[in-house]
């Protein structure tokens, strides 16, 4: 990631450069706020570190104008200053700063304070992948539109019927719970390469079509860890990897793709498993139709301990009139 540096004193901007280089970033470097401000409309940079006092244009003034030039493409914007007064730290928010760095300041503030850039640029990346991944799908997957919407609100009330149940397992946290609601629409990105005469079959399949439809397991699987290489701290993007490559599991080892069972099945995808069950139970198809969901209740309590998790069962039970509302909010 390229960090512009916009700093007037010498002996601060080498400081600066050195560092940024010592921690993995690429700087590029300005002697003062027009030449930032140039450099930045050249290379958009996603970072920027800039002094507060700079001849002919400011720290702040150079955030305002690019917070007003940045269109959807956020700049995370970082002042370094030695002013401490709260009127100036409001001024510079106001005028699109993020964040203030003191001086004088050392490198492991600097590096953090990048670091925290970074989570919220990411923040964008990652909702940019899933929302065009998502959409990729639903043109290939008839069965999608609001089954994505129901999946994900589903997945979320799961998780944190989960989360508030005694002996909650270590991994669901708030930011557990955000992610695997942006994350479960992907559950079947991998139909994207099945082909027409099987993925559009208005009925059940053969034996042959089923083999070639349980690839789409494996095709998610290698589509989003394709993504993970290039992006390798990213959780959501793990998580959809798991629940693109395990949600047609059985809790009691007789699901596909590797006949897993118990906890040996990532928790993500035990939750994906029972919320994509429920949907196809309660929403009609070309093939079948809907059934009221007391049958889906039954039939999801038959299969506890067999298809489902049962501790992800007893969650269905705590939060089942969610879902009934969450069926009603997104009919097809």
């Amino acid at each position: 990631m390229k960090i512009l540096i916009a700093e007037d004193e010498l002996v601060s901007r080498k400081k600066l450069e050195i560092l940024i280089k010592s921690i993995g970033y690429e700087p590029l470097v300005a002697s003062d706020g027009e030449e930032g401000w140039n450099l930045w409309k050249t290379h958009r940079p996603r970072m920027v570190l800039t002094d507060w006092m700079m001849p002919g244009l400011s720290g702040p003034e150079l955030c305002k104008k690019i917070r007003n030039a940045e269109g959807s493409r956020y700049t995370y914007l970082i002042i370094v200053t030695a002013k401490h007064d709260t009127k100036d730290i409001v001024r510079g928010i106001d005028q699109g700063a993020d964040d203030f760095i003191s001086k004088p300041y050392v490198k492991e503030e600097i590096e953090v304070r990048i670091r925290a850039g970074e989570r919220v640029i990411g923040y964008e990346v990652r909702d940019l992948v899933i929302f065009s991944l998502a959409k990729l799908a639903e043109s290939r997957d008839p069965e999608t539109g609001n089954h994505l919407e129901r999946m994900r609100y589903y997945s979320r009330a799961l998780t944190e019927a989960i989360r508030g149940m005694e002996n909650t397992p270590e991994e669901i946290d708030a930011f557990y719970v955000e992610n695997i609601f942006l994350s479960s629409p992907l559950h079947d990105i991998g139909k994207i390469g099945i082909p027409d005469f099987v993925l559009l079959k208005p009925g059940h399949f053969d034996d042959n079509e089923f083999e070639i439809m349980k690839g789409h397991s494996r095709i998610g699987f290698e589509t989003l860890n394709e993504a993970i290489n290039k992006y390798p701290k990213a959780e959501f993007l793990k998580m959809s990897a798991d629940i693109a490559h395990y949600h047609h599991e059985k809790y009691d080892g007789s699901g596909y793709p590797d006949g897993l069972s118990g906890e040996n099945i990532p928790l993500s995808a035990r939750i994906v498993a029972l919320a994509d069950a429920y949907d196809a139970l309660v929403s009609r198809r070309v093939y079948k139709q809907a059934v009221a969901h007391e049958m889906a209740k039954s039939i999801i309590l038959r299969e506890k301990g067999t298809h489902f998790d049962p501790m992800v069962v007893d969650a269905f039970l705590i939060c089942e009139n969610e879902f009934i509302q969450i069926r009603n909010r997104f009919k097809e």
